[in-house]
Parts: C-alpha cells; sequence; structure tokens
C-alpha cells in the first residue's frame, strides 16, 4: 500500500484499553497493533508508545497521558495515535476530551483515530 501525504512525522501511540494495571491484554495487543499498522500505512514514525489503565475519566489524572502532553510540549511528537475517542476520554466525560484534542491542536499536534471505521474517509473527504 502506498503512503498517503503524511511524511515519515514522528507519533506517539496512546494505548487506554486494559481494566487491569500492568496486564497487557488482548484490548492493549489489539489497540497496539493495530495503530502500528496505520502508522506504517501512512508512513507515519511511533516515537513512544504510552499506556494507561482504562477507567479514570479524566486524562489529565493519568501517568500515560500526562507523557503525551510531555512528548507534545518538547515538540517530539506531531501527531497521537489513538483507538477511538473514548479512550481519551469517555462519553460521560466528553467535556475532558474536547479539552485535550483541542490543547493538542493549539501546540499542532493532530489526533488520529487508528480503528478502521474512523480512518475511513467519509462523503465530503
Amino acid at each position: 500500500m502506498t503512503p498517503h501525504c503524511d511524511t515519515a512525522s514522528p507519533a506517539v501511540l496512546y494505548v487506554c484499553a486494559d481494566r487491569a494495571p500492568d496486564a497487557t491484554g488482548p484490548a492493549t495487543q489489539c489497540a497496539q497493533t493495530e495503530g502500528r499498522a496505520f502508522a506504517q500505512e501512512r508512513g507515519l514514525t511511533i516515537a513512544e508508545v504510552v499506556t494507561d489503565t482504562y477507567g479514570e475519566p479524566d486524562p489529565a489524572r493519568r501517568t500515560g497521558w500526562r507523557r503525551v502532553r510531555q512528548l507534545v510540549q518538547t515538540g517530539d511528537v506531531t501527531a497521537v495515535l489513538v483507538r477511538w475517542p473514548c479512550a481519551i476520554a469517555p462519553e460521560s466525560a466528553h467535556e475532558l476530551r474536547h479539552r485535550e484534542t483541542s490543547w493538542l491542536r493549539d501546540h499542532g499536534v493532530r489526533v488520529r483515530y487508528t480503528w478502521a471505521p474512523l480512518t475511513s474517509p467519509g462523503p465530503l473527504a
């Protein structure tokens, strides 16, 4: 497959899937595999894989998400790859997700969702 117009930009792969700390279960493995394939297909380089345990709705209170913000602030990444929006914050806390995606955008970083239904171009793309 030919890479899209993205160049070999550095990205962080953020995974917040498993509910048990220190356990890499099938949800985390799937998200990592999917994220790596997404990056490869688009010519992105994964600079770091950052994981969090699912459950805390506020991303700012998660160690891994704070690491993502640190990578953004230092200019080490130009994109954050995440499987789907709820990995950033659940629907019940969607305002926190919007806060974080706006912060990333204000720092020149794109959020890219790696789950196939969210990567397919829509009718207006």
